[in-house]
């Protein structure tokens, strides 16, 4: 180790001797150095300070004279042909490194086992004791690509090639580039040894420091993949990387990208449109099935819409359908339905594939096919045929989900107007509630909410089957803020009556699980009155003891925020459909109040007409009906 430092300092000292005429070395350290260049640096000329017409090309490195070896290797069809070249020729330490990393390549095209060939083979024990005996001698990219291929192929950790391998490798951190140092990263980051962990420690520092060096999307792309080895702020530098360098990722590159982005939870938005752009502008050829399934699953974790990657996406998978499994439609039907995006024409292919292959499909894939519909509230056009195969399934392995996917294939079946009495019952005993409690507290009052859901489908959509009628569960307390288009819209029905607090409410919380914005009883001219002491079958302290009078109607106004409807479209998604059909069964008249249309309102006095409006239409239709 001294001689080395000694050697590179003296060569630093040599550069400075070359500016300054009156210094000079002792004999012992001109010497030494004179040595070390003749050893370690051929390929460097010696230039006199007075010589400028030297050429510039002894100044570059020279590659080595190919060899026979070189040429045998070359020229090998089966790994036997490269172990005979290195018995008859031989050669040094960097020339044992390729022949190694050829006869790997070798072996890898004919399924062969690295570490038993290498145990049994006495040429590749020679190979391997002269990287070790001449390592200093190997380059440094045939070094890394020496110790990645050993990492691959599962040799143990007390082999002493390995060890002095990564000893070497350590000793020449600083020296590596760029791309060497991320394959270091790539290939030993789930690497569990302590000294595999250094280096990739050491590698990581490195990066941090000299990430400007990296100058290609393979390499951007790889690194971004072991994001959560790397800090925020290196993470961060090799996204401002990809962004640079978008136009030249392919089309796995940018799955790579997006695949890590979605499981570090990270959402560069600015990136994520650089590369949705570019993925666009990619060959057919490039959108393979596990690529579709993987992009439209980092989207959906991201939530990160791009309608026109996702048409392109469903446009490419189309004719594919029938070739899929149950768990390839599953997965990427979830995934989709998380970004509330419908395309019928492929969800129609997706229900003909359970319609041709539903026994191959598991309880698990039934099920989030079904929760899939309920949330973009899609029907099968064959919903008979459909209907009629999934409900015998569902009569066998209903009871034998968990109890939390169980309440949510119930709570879909719910949505898709499928629910039978048999199904819900049992899910509305105490026994069953008390088995959803067990979780967050935030988690058990949503599905305390679908519990409240399931009891008004009963007792509304089936009301010949509820007698006697099933306890309701109370009513948790909200603690969500309003929106702004919430709040506005009750200030403006405040406005509406007056402020006369005894013909309005608002946040009504009901005892099906439903919240209005605001309620309002009309006269047969379409007049408020006072609701304060008239019965409210939907309070749970059922309101006044008043009768509604003849020719009354009780208005729900509800709002409808952007996230409400289905991507690009004004259809609700599906649990706000059976929110709007179980008012209007439990005797309210539903006005709507759309974000799209209320937000075009600017002043006092256009809400107010338009509130009016709305009310009038709404009577109307229910008249007509």
């Amino acid at each position: 180790m001294a001689t080395r430092f000694l050697g590179r300092y003296v060569r630093l000292l040599c550069r400075a001797s070359s500016q300054t005429p009156t210094a000079c070395l002792p004999p012992s350290a001109a010497g030494l150095a004179h040595l070390r260049r003749t050893q370690c640096w051929p390929w460097t000329s010696e230039r006199s300070i007075s010589d400028g017409r030297v050429l510039a090309k002894n100044m570059f490195f020279k590659m080595p004279k190919r060899t026979q070896l070189d040429e045998m290797v070359e020229k090998a069809a089966v790994p036997e042909d490269i172990l005979q070249a290195w018995e008859q020729h031989g050669g040094n330490g960097n020339q044992a490194a390729c022949t190694l990393l050829a006869w790997t390549r070798k072996m890898r095209q004919t399924q062969g086992e690295f570490y038993q060939q290498c145990v049994k083979d006495s040429r590749l024990q020679d190979m391997m004791d002269t990287i070790t005996q001449q390592i200093s001698t190997v380059w440094n990219g045939s070094l890394v690509y020496v110790l990645r291929t050993l990492w691959e192929n599962g040799i143990p950790a007390t082999e002493p090639m390995l060890s002095s391998i990564q000893i070497e490798v350590l000793w020449r951190i600083r020296r590596l580039s760029g791309k060497q140092l991320a394959l270091l990263v790539e290939r030993g980051a789930s690497r569990k040894a302590q000294q595999d962990v250094a280096i990739v420690m050491a590698a990581l520092k490195q990066l941090e420091l000299r990430w400007t060096e990296i100058s290609d999307a393979i390499t951007v792309s790889g690194l971004i993949s072991k994001g959560q080895y790397m800090s925020p702020v290196l993470l961060d530098r090799l996204e401002d990387k990809a962004l640079a360098l978008a136009e030249f990722f392919s089309a796995q590159e940018i799955r790579k990208v997006l695949v890590a982005s979605a499981a570090l939870g990270r959402r560069p938005v600015p990136l994520l449109r650089a590369l949705s752009h570019y993925l666009l502008q990619r060959p057919s050829v490039e959108f393979t099935t596990p690529l579709i399934f993987d992009i439209t699953f980092a989207y959906g974790k991201l939530s990160f819409h791009q309608v026109e990657v996702l048409q392109r996406m469903a446009s490419e998978l189309m004719p594919r359908v029938s070739g899929l499994t149950p768990a390839d439609v599953t997965r990427f039907a979830k995934s989709i339905g998380y970004l509330k995006w419908l395309h019928i024409p492929l969800f129609e292919a997706f229900a003909e594939h359970y319609l041709e292959h539903g026994e191959k499909y598991s309880s698990r894939q039934l099920s989030n096919m079904l929760l899939t519909f309920a949330r973009l509230n899609f029907q099968p056009s064959k919903g008979g045929e459909f209907y009629a195969k999934v409900h015998p399934v569902l009569e066998n392995c209903l009871s034998d989900l968990e109890p939390f996917l169980r309440t949510d294939v119930a709570w879909s079946l719910c949505v898709l107007q499928q629910a039978r009495p048999h199904y819900l019952k049992p899910l509305l005993q105490q026994e069953h509630a008390d088995k959803l409690s067990d979780a967050s507290p935030v988690r058990v009052e949503y599905y305390r909410l679908k519990l409240l859901h399931l009891a008004a489908t009963l007792h509304l959509e089936n009301p010949e089957s509820s007698a006697p009628r099933v306890n309701v569960l109370p009513v948790p307390a909200g603690t969500a803020p309003l929106s702004a288009l919430q709040s506005s819209l009750r200030e403006a029905l405040d406005t509406l009556v007056d402020k006369r607090n005894e013909m309005l409410r608002t946040g009504v919380r009901t005892v099906y699980g439903w919240t209005i914005e605001g309620e309002i009883v009309v006269d047969r001219d379409n007049k408020p009155i006072d609701l304060s002491q008239l019965r409210a079958p939907h309070l749970p302290d059922r309101g006044g003891k008043q009768a509604l009078p003849e020719g009354a109607r009780r208005l729900a106004f509800v709002s409808w925020e952007f996230f409400n409807f289905v991507s690009n479209t004004k259809d609700l998604l599906g649990w706000l459909t059976m929110m709007k059909r179980h008012l209007q069964l439990s005797g309210f008249i539903v006005v709507e109040v759309p974000y799209y249309e209320w937000l075009e309102l600017k002043t006092e006095h256009q809400q107010l007409a338009y509130l009016k409006g709305k009310m009038g239409k709404a009577v109307a239709e229910d008249m007509a009906k």
